[in-house]
């Protein structure tokens, strides 16, 4: 089988299973959004930690697991309130707790990417919550698929633009980072992602989705601002790559890496994007 044909595949069953998932319950989302959890607090350790300290690398997926889970219960059951979500830093301790007992003292440190894991990838993925249940707990994965379109345009306009024009032309992004990505790459994302966010506005899907309140200048704003914080989330996860001198997070899609180099640009734009929704009182996220 060729590379190419290789890619194709698997980057079609990955969406069909994301997409699925999303849009299908409130509990096929928890239990995809686990598995990418746990899969990304893995990748992420083992390119940081390797083989090193797994009882605690266990104990760090494990408090990402249970935080997770904990603020999906709280916004699904009135009856599980916010305290629960405390719950989840018991692990966390005893991960603290464990590295007094490290012998070689000189290693403590790699212990800073345990708490790193947790602020990287499962608070962000936990975001995502607050845009599929509203505070009652009902359910829609309409507004987090139209999230990903965003950052999924974003990324195809600026690979297209990239490699068309921006390897012959204009100057880098942030060649010591990543040194492919270039400025027209950037702009060709950029202006993507404004158009899909203004086509699924003037087609009613932002309002399908669950944005009553949504205007133009919002879904114009929106991409903007999910697009660059998503640019930083791609460059941010590159400049952890670099440093330890590894080409993809994980190989669990073949032809196309791991689940960190997939969704590196959706923990730092679906954040930013919430947060100016939420500013906007577009969502209720209390």
């Amino acid at each position: 089988m060729s590379s190419l044909l290789k890619r194709c595949i698997s980057g079609t069953a990955y969406l069909i299973l994301l997409i699925g998932c999303i849009l299908w319950c409130k509990y096929s989302f928890l239990a995809i959004m686990l598995f990418f959890c746990g899969v990304m607090l893995h990748e992420f350790m083992a390119m940081t930690m390797g083989e090193k300290y797994r009882f605690s690398q266990c104990l760090t997926i494990f408090t990402g697991l249970s935080f997770f889970t904990l603020v999906w219960a709280v916004r699904s059951f009135c009856c599980v309130t916010a305290e629960f979500i405390f719950l989840s830093l018991i692990p966390l301790i005893t991960v603290m707790v464990n590295s007094l007992y490290v012998k070689d003292k000189t290693d403590f440190g790699k212990f800073a990417n345990v708490y790193t894991a947790l602020l990287y990838i499962a608070i962000p993925l936990s975001i995502n919550i607050f845009l599929v249940m509203n505070p009652d707990g009902d359910y829609s994965g309409w507004m987090l698929l139209a999230f990903f379109i965003i950052i999924w345009v974003s990324d195809i306009g600026a690979y297209v633009f990239g490699m068309a024009f921006g390897q012959k032309y204009g100057s880098k992004l942030f060649p010591s980072i990543s040194p492919k990505k270039s400025w027209i790459g950037f702009w060709g994302g950029f202006a993507v992602a404004i158009a899909a966010s203004l086509v699924m506005y003037f087609t009613g899907f932002w309002q399908f989705a669950g944005l009553s309140e949504m205007t133009w200048y919002h879904a114009l704003a929106l991409s903007v601002v999910m697009n660059i914080t998503g640019v930083y989330g791609d460059l941010f996860e590159s400049q952890w790559k670099r440093h330890y001198a590894v080409k993809d997070s994980g190989t669990i899609i073949p032809g196309h890496g791991g689940l960190l180099d997939r969704l590196d640009s959706t923990l730092f734009a679906v954040p930013a994007g919430v947060i100016y929704l939420s500013i906007f009182h577009l969502i209720t996220t209390l």
